[in-house]
């Protein structure tokens, strides 16, 4: 893959869609988020016309705040989940990735102060539309050691969500699907923050 990935949030959509291109410009992954499920699946697919589905995304449960999210290939092939650390991801959004039933990874919002800013800012009236611009969340994507291998940042933007993704240590093919899975779960919901 060619780094680095920028994830972009359509901004007038009704329903959440996102696309993750290369540093080519490359479409690399599309997600067009159903709404109104009760126990969230999601294809990633490799096209916008949503013809080649390439992973599934399905919750081990109905609307939960800590559920955990199963990732499949298109062969129904599993390759890992992540899960909400529940409680303590209200001050500091923290996930796990799992790799079997093992959490190898976690991602951990850098800043947690940056959402408070920015949920205070967005409420003043004619300056709140500027809070997107100035407040940038960041999550780093580590190891149980504490080594971090991948991070994501907000991009400085008006109207539009964008997110750019970057490698900071070597992972294995695996583990960058997991990852990257993960990242774009995590995104859709968490997406009315930052």
């Amino acid at each position: 893959m060619q780094y680095p990935l920028e994830l972009t949030f359509k901004f007038w959509a009704f329903a959440p869609q996102m696309s993750v291109v290369d540093a080519q410009g490359n479409l690399v992954f599309y997600v067009r988020q159903k709404l109104f499920k009760l126990k969230e699946a999601i294809t990633v697919f490799a096209d916008t016309e949503r013809t080649q589905p390439l992973y599934y995304i399905k919750a081990d449960r109905i609307i939960d705040f800590s559920a955990r999210y199963n990732f499949t290939d298109a062969s129904d092939i599993p390759i890992g989940a992540v899960k909400r650390r529940g409680m303590k991801s209200l001050w500091r959004a923290r996930y796990d990735i799992f790799d079997g039933e093992t959490s190898t990874l976690n991602i951990q919002e850098k800043n947690p102060w940056i959402k408070v800013m920015d949920a205070l800012f967005a409420e003043l009236p004619i300056v709140g539309i500027f809070s997107g611009y100035v407040f940038n969340p960041v999550y780093l994507v580590s190891r149980e050691d504490g080594t971090v291998v991948m991070r994501l940042e907000k991009i400085p933007s008006f109207l539009s969500r964008k997110f750019t993704i970057k490698p900071v240590d070597q992972m294995s093919d695996r583990e960058e699907k997991q990852v990257l899975l993960s990242l774009m779960m995590m995104l859709l919901l968490e997406r009315t923050r930052g």
